[in-house]
């Protein structure tokens, strides 16, 4: 069961905004629709999650991190498969789109509607994905306890115990089922440092691969031979050292690999940490208000959907 106590009730809350409503539109049947007909389950099962959130962490600072750039530049020209299964054919003129359910794409719309309305803030960077706005929110805090809430393992890298504890919710298999992860929590089940239990995490990561980035890894190297390299070697750039030098700790065969893809792991490392020093927009404070910005414009949405108990929940949860 994942809980702050109550110690840490001024918790700041930073969602990854798409993870959690692909997933919500995935949770909760399509079946689910407006008065009107429209589909409306993403709505209403990432309100729920946002209200579920604020009542358990008691997080009295929230921002909802965006998506600018799913697909940065930087990263594409570093590693050009990098999200590339991802890419909706588009014109030759026009960016590049992540393919996404027609259904979700209106919905997106209106989650922002309605945390507009509520007056939660939302926040984003020019050029960057949301996992560099959740990275440099997390690294900048110097007040309150943190809490990232992700569908994605990326986000493990952040986690901190200085200035300020920073906690990683992954919800991969849904909120239900969500497990908090700190460093103590990332070094063990990964097998990376536990001096450094982030960036041993992103290097771990480089090294496996990630099939749902585009991130081929290095070739012959399991998540299994990674985290012992990790634990053997302690940082990437130790792993790279040893390889170079023929040192003896490392299989030749493991060596043989790392050389081969010397190109890739150079070129990867900047493409899978996350940014920490973006310049972050925000669409307000990220101070949750205690009732609603725009109460009628948001009572409004609620019934134009036929979300009355899911806006309710959020009405109250952000009451506390």
């Amino acid at each position: 069961m994942w809980r702050m106590t109550a110690e840490n009730s001024d918790t700041v809350l930073l969602l990854d905004a798409a993870s959690l409503w692909f997933r919500a539109f995935h949770g909760v049947p399509e079946s689910m629709t407006s008065p009107d007909g429209r589909p409306v389950n993403a709505v209403r099962g990432f309100t729920d999650m946002v209200a579920s959130l604020i009542t358990r962490t008691g997080a009295t600072r929230l921002a909802v991190c965006l998506d600018l750039d799913w697909r940065p530049t930087f990263r594409v020209d570093l590693v050009p498969s990098y999200k590339a299964h991802r890419v909706l054919e588009v014109s030759d003129s026009g960016p590049d789109a992540e393919e996404a359910p027609d259904a979700l794409g209106p919905q997106v719309t209106l989650i922002l509607e309605i945390l507009e309305a509520a007056g939660i803030a939302t926040a984003g960077a020019e050029g960057l994905e949301a996992d560099d706005v959740l990275g440099t929110l997390a690294a900048t805090e110097r007040t309150d306890p943190v809490v990232v809430v992700s569908g994605d393992r990326d986000l493990l890298q952040v986690v901190s115990d200085d200035p300020v504890p920073v906690r990683v919710l992954y919800a991969g298999r849904g909120l239900a089922k969500a497990e908090l992860f700190g460093p103590a929590e990332v070094a063990e089940r990964y097998g990376v440092p536990t001096d450094r239990p982030g960036p041993g995490y992103a290097e771990l990561a480089l090294l496996r691969g990630d099939s749902s980035d585009g991130l081929p890894g290095v070739k012959g190297i399991g998540e299994k031979t990674a985290s012992s390299l990790m634990t053997r070697f302690g940082s990437l750039e130790a792993i790279l050292a040893a390889a170079d030098s023929g040192d003896k700790e490392m299989a030749a065969g493991v060596r043989a690999k790392i050389m081969a893809s010397r190109d890739y792991i150079e070129a990867a490392l900047p493409v899978v940490r996350v940014v920490t020093d973006a310049d972050i927009m925000f669409s307000r404070s990220d101070a949750i208000p205690r009732e609603p910005v725009d109460l009628p414009r948001l009572t409004a949405i609620a019934e134009d959907l036929g979300a009355q108990n899911s806006i309710g929940r959020l009405i109250k949860a952000m009451a506390r």
